[in-house]
């Protein structure tokens, strides 16, 4: 399917879910994610779906590859710097709307790692990524210099679930990425419902989409969204959290409210 049908077909779509991963979609106890998951494939015709995560493509085609996890239809993956479809079961960067985030980022990997080397309290991630470098994080031993480091080359960084480490182009996240593909769709953004749990979530949740931030978020995420009325604090863990906010903003398919 080319990225014009694609893009067709998601006139169509009265509903998007823009989720994050590891915690969220990918949270909770089976039952739930199992209910989710095909409440999600039963709607396939008027709903879409779109993996935001910091998981690189290759992750995103295995956890799918097994039939239980649904396929998204579109990625914004690698934090934010990777905008892609889903063609043929594989992810396939969108090289329009990654243009920027590609100049932005000039092929720095490598003076990113040689100026970050032996800096204390991060690791460098073995995966190699196209628009970003990806470090483990040790809070303990973190003393702030490779932000500094990071600050004075003119690229971002963000630090989440005190765990991660990740330098990115200047401006470049997952909120900012989400809302270039949503346009670029030209879906209604008060149709599209983001979820996340830890601080990379946050700049989805700074574009003003409905957002829910599910039960068992980072605690400094639920701080920065306790003043923002249309973030969802949800009681439930993972999908089930999901499902709650679907329900309370209206997004449950209609008829059937009680089907999650």
């Amino acid at each position: 399917m080319s990225f014009d049908m694609q893009r067709e077909r998601a006139a169509d779509w009265r509903f998007v879910l823009a989720t994050d991963l590891d915690g969220t979609f990918l949270g909770g106890d089976e039952d739930d994610r199992r209910a989710l998951y095909a409440h999600l494939e039963d709607r396939r015709g008027d709903t879409g779906l779109v993996f935001v995560t910091g998981r690189d493509p290759a992750f995103i085609e295995e956890l799918c590859g097994d039939g239980f996890v649904p396929w998204p239809d579109f990625v914004v993956g690698d934090v934010g710097t990777t905008i892609a479809a889903i063609v043929d079961r594989r992810v396939t960067p969108i090289t329009a709307l990654e243009a920027e985030i590609a100049e932005l980022w000039g092929d720095r990997g490598a003076e990113v790692k040689r100026r970050l080397d032996g800096k204390a309290g991060i690791t460098l991630q073995p995966t190699d990524f196209r628009h970003r470098v990806s470090y483990y994080f040790d809070p303990l031993r973190y003393d702030g210099e490779a932000a500094r480091t990071v600050a004075a080359m003119g690229l971002d960084h963000l630090i989440s679930a005190d765990t991660y480490f990740d330098v990115l182009p200047p401006g470049v996240s997952k909120g900012p990425s989400l809302l270039r593909l949503v346009d670029w769709l030209g879906l209604a953004r008060a149709r599209v419902l983001v979820a996340g749990d830890t601080l990379n979530d946050y700049s989805m949740f700074e574009t003003g989409l409905p957002g829910v931030a599910v039960g068992g978020s980072e605690p400094a995420l639920l701080t920065r969204v306790a003043d923002k009325p249309h973030v969802h604090k949800a009681e439930a863990i993972g999908a089930a959290g999901i499902a709650e906010a679907m329900r309370r903003f209206g997004f449950a398919a209609a008829g059937e409210p009680d089907a999650l």
